[in-house]
């Protein structure tokens, strides 16, 4: 598959900065093996590699790795084409996944009609920017489907009146892997891409799902919900305050795109929790705390130690620990609340960023084992 050239800055900027090899989403997949299935349907012949056009202008080719066309008393009656989704380097559960659109005539002036294959899941939950019943087809790329069909339409004499049917291998499997479960996307994945483009740790993916985990809690009309950033956190929260699933918020370690998404779309309560160390780093302003990013200051570590009445002594060893949980263990062994003192200023820092937005904010520190090792709690009643 070949890319049209890089755009100055932006997102291609990234890709360039990184050195890191970009791959295709979901959606431009599924667009690349509509646009050869139908086609075929028109011509009986796929085009092979298919060119498609991206919402920003570039121009990629496919290769096809499926393709099946059927006829009925001489006449095509379906096509089937796939191509294998390539995410270049970034870490994609859908990578190498086989992305299948099977193209049939549709009833006159219908246009494009859209269906959930195997692999493909249902909307079954408000809060998505597709209907409950429809197939997990984003808006996008839908409308990137939209637009090769017509191409395909004025070039060989088509109507454009088609039923596109997308399908993923062991897309029902790969999902478990996803938040589709948790977002009410049942029996499969999503197709998805705004761009087409997937720049390999850009993590808009994720911070996307984030986004519609709000929009779903909000939808279902949850009133409190959890920024987690792992299994072990999100078991604790529920722990605590009983949250159902579609209440809980996988953060990971994207603290700002959950904060900054609440400010424009609150939600009355949000609890944050997470390991001591990730939330030491959010305390300390950081709003990505992934480690590549952003590090532990055991020098910061200590400054709160001794606002919490640690001597010298505590004070000197908090700096030198080997990692932030050593520094709360020992703050714990000499009664000094490092853990509550850590929580209180992810909960400032928090706020800062919500800037007054009606959310009331508390903070759970747990180790790695699942236990508490601080708290703080919205003030008032």
């Amino acid at each position: 598959m070949a890319a049209a050239g890089a755009e100055a800055g932006g997102r291609a900027g990234q890709l360039k900065s990184s050195g890191l090899r970009h791959g295709w989403t979901t959606g431009a997949c599924a667009t690349a093996a509509t646009k050869a299935a139908y086609t075929a349907l028109l011509t009986g012949e796929f085009p092979d590699p298919v060119t498609i056009t991206l919402p920003k202008g570039q121009q990629p080719a496919f290769a096809l790795a499926a393709e099946q066309l059927t006829t009925e008393s001489g006449v095509p009656a379906g096509a089937m084409a796939g191509v294998v989704k390539d995410a270049g380097d970034d870490p994609d559960v859908t990578h190498g996944a086989l992305i299948r659109a099977t193209v049939r005539p549709g009833g006159p002036g219908t246009g494009v009609v859209f269906r959930a294959g195997p692999g493909v899941g249902t909307v079954t939950k408000a809060g998505l920017p597709l209907a409950v019943g429809e197939p997990a087809i984003n808006p996008v790329p839908r409308q990137m489907i939209r637009d090769a069909v017509a191409e395909a339409a004025a070039a060989h004499g088509g109507s454009g009146d088609v039923v596109v049917e997308i399908s993923v291998d062991h897309g029902e499997e790969i999902a478990r892997s996803t938040w589709n479960p948790r977002l009410g996307i049942l029996g499969g994945l999503s197709i998805l891409g705004t761009t087409g483009i997937v720049v390999p740790y850009s993590c808009s993916a994720w911070i996307d799902s984030i986004r519609r985990g709000v929009d779903v809690a909000r939808a279902a009309g949850r009133t409190h919900v959890a920024g987690c950033t792992g299994s072990t956190s999100e078991k604790v929260a529920v722990a605590v305050h009983g949250l159902p699933e579609d209440a809980l918020l996988d953060m990971g370690d994207f603290a700002g795109a959950v904060l900054k998404y609440l400010k424009r779309h609150p939600v009355p309560r949000l609890t944050i929790a997470g390991g001591f160390a990730k939330l030491s780093k959010l305390a300390h302003g950081h709003l990505d705390l992934h480690s590549a990013r952003s590090q532990v200051d055991k020098g910061y570590l200590a400054e709160l130690a001794r606002r919490g009445g640690a001597d010298e002594e505590l004070a000197a060893a908090v700096a030198v620990a080997n990692t932030g949980l050593e520094a709360v263990q020992l703050c714990r062994a000499a009664g000094v609340p490092l853990g509550d003192l850590v929580a209180e200023a992810a909960r400032a820092t928090a706020l800062g960023v919500l800037l007054g937005s009606p959310v009331a904010v508390d903070v759970i520190c747990i180790d790695r084992a699942g236990t508490v090792v601080g708290r703080a709690e919205p003030l008032g009643p």
